[in-house]
């Protein structure tokens, strides 16, 4: 935990944000893999981490703005608890940890806020993203648990957004910390990355080293020779020569703080010309993101350039035809690249997503385009001093996809579609860092980067 006047100031500055009534956030609880006392691995709600830091279940935050008091609820461990789990704090002193001066247990939680709903007490809260929290929610609000979204409090969620994305001193030394755990990772799987080797070997060994460095994986890991697929989260395959293998990983700290970069590495340790011709664009189109990103640019007009980089790269190899900028205007190069950029990242891998896209990555000023690729940019506003995105553009080869655009025509004009024929076994490449956006541009997240040029890659796979 960072110190408890971290957290006081926090909620002090979350209520000066809302005019009146009762800030409700609930931690999240254990939950049961098979029965209730075999549960997965905890891991707190990032909303009530920010503001109250304790990273043990059952426990729920209570934030009174008319009063400017503070409150943590949960219910004390029983003597039969402590048998199995051995001596625990107590509400109590928990509480203190975060700044907390005045604790209670759920019931008294449930009283207090059926006194203050009476009242006609105006309660905040965030949509719950956990099936058990919005049943607690129902239960404790009286609001029928399909119906809760229509309660939620869109000023809270401003609020939380406008603390949580621009990251304090603190936290971007918890970032530079576990960048360094992604560094390992990336480079041990540079060192295996042989043929014969299992998909699942490598990620199981990037699991370990997470957990070695005192936390988890980010996020399930990606590794696998089918790159094409975005989100690929199967371990069958055995490598095999000639391959890429793409690997999107990332370590979380035991503060809860994130890291995520991807690498794409040739199988057996050369690129083939073919595979490096595409690489050199994604590496080019990677280097614009981070060329372009500073304050008061939006994120949206640096994907784009990013794309621009893309659809000169693919013209130039005969891939595309027609002028590059058109086709991005057109939305032709989203057929390569049919994600966006870049997402904020800290708390939460795509940080803040819980709260609404909408209200993250987007504002009044920058709204989010409804065309195809474009579309499905995460992080389009402005971005400030202080906010923390990924930079990852990619080249994929979706058979499925490129045979829809060319059997109806989508595109025609921008894509050589017989030439795309040859690259249906191609796979995928994208190549993700991590950047903080500064006074006066941005600089990478970490001390350490993995390699990413080709040569670099190649020579880190020799070694």
């Amino acid at each position: 935990m960072f110190t408890p006047e971290i957290y006081t100031a926090r909620r002090a500055a979350l209520r000066k944000k809302i005019k009146s009534g009762i800030i409700l956030l609930p931690g999240n609880n254990d939950a049961p893999v098979n029965y209730p006392s075999n549960a997965y691995g905890f891991r707190q709600d990032s909303n009530f981490l920010y503001y109250f830091g304790l990273a043990q279940p059952g426990f729920v935050g209570l934030i009174d703005i008319d009063r400017d008091t503070d409150c943590l609820y949960a219910n004390d461990w029983t003597l039969d608890d402590l048998i199995w789990m051995g001596p625990q704090p107590t509400v109590r002193e928990q509480a203190a940890l975060a700044g907390v001066k005045s604790s209670g247990n759920l019931p008294e939680l449930a009283a207090t806020l059926n006194s203050a709903i009476k009242k006609g007490r105006k309660i905040h809260y965030v949509p719950p993203y956990r099936g058990d929290t919005r049943l607690q929610l129902s239960a404790l609000l009286g609001i029928a648990a399909e119906r809760l979204k229509d309660y939620v409090s869109r000023e809270l969620i401003r609020a939380i957004v406008s603390m949580r994305e621009i990251k304090q001193p603190e936290e971007i030394a918890q970032l530079e910390e576990v960048s360094l755990t992604g560094y390992k990772m990336h480079t041990t799987a540079m060192g295996m990355c042989r043929e014969g080797l299992g998909e699942s070997d490598i990620a199981v060994e990037l699991d370990k080293i997470a957990a070695h460095a005192g936390g988890r994986t980010s996020f399930r890991s990606i590794v696998s020779q089918h790159g094409e697929t975005l989100h690929n989260l199967s371990y069958g395959g055995r490598l095999q020569n000639g391959k890429l293998l793409l690997i999107d990983a990332g370590a979380e700290n035991a503060m809860g703080y994130a890291s995520d970069h991807t690498r794409t590495l040739p199988v057996g340790g050369k690129f083939t010309q073919k595979q490096r011709e595409i690489y050199d664009i994604v590496l080019a189109a990677n280097a614009k993101g981070q060329e372009l990103a500073r304050p008061g640019v939006t994120y949206q007009s640096v994907h784009l350039e990013a794309m621009r980089v893309i659809a000169e790269g693919l013209t130039a190899l005969g891939l595309m035809k027609g002028d590059p900028a058109e086709a991005v205007a057109a939305g032709a190069a989203a057929l390569f690249m049919p994600h966006g950029l870049g997402h904020q990242m800290g708390l939460d891998v795509h940080d803040m997503e819980g709260l609404g896209e909408k209200y993250v990555g987007y504002d009044d000023a920058t709204t989010r385009s409804t065309q195809f690729g474009l579309g499905a940019l995460r992080m389009g506003k402005a971005l400030r001093p202080g906010h923390v995105v990924t930079v990852e553009p990619g080249i994929y080869f979706i058979s499925a996809l490129i045979e829809k655009w060319e059997r109806e025509q989508i595109n025609s004009a921008f894509i050589n579609f017989p030439k795309l024929h040859a690259y249906f076994d191609f796979g995928g490449i994208r190549l993700e860092d991590d950047i903080l956006i500064t006074q006066t541009g941005n600089r990478l997240i970490g001390k350490h980067r993995a390699p990413i040029a080709a040569d670099d890659v190649e020579a880190a796979m020799a070694k």
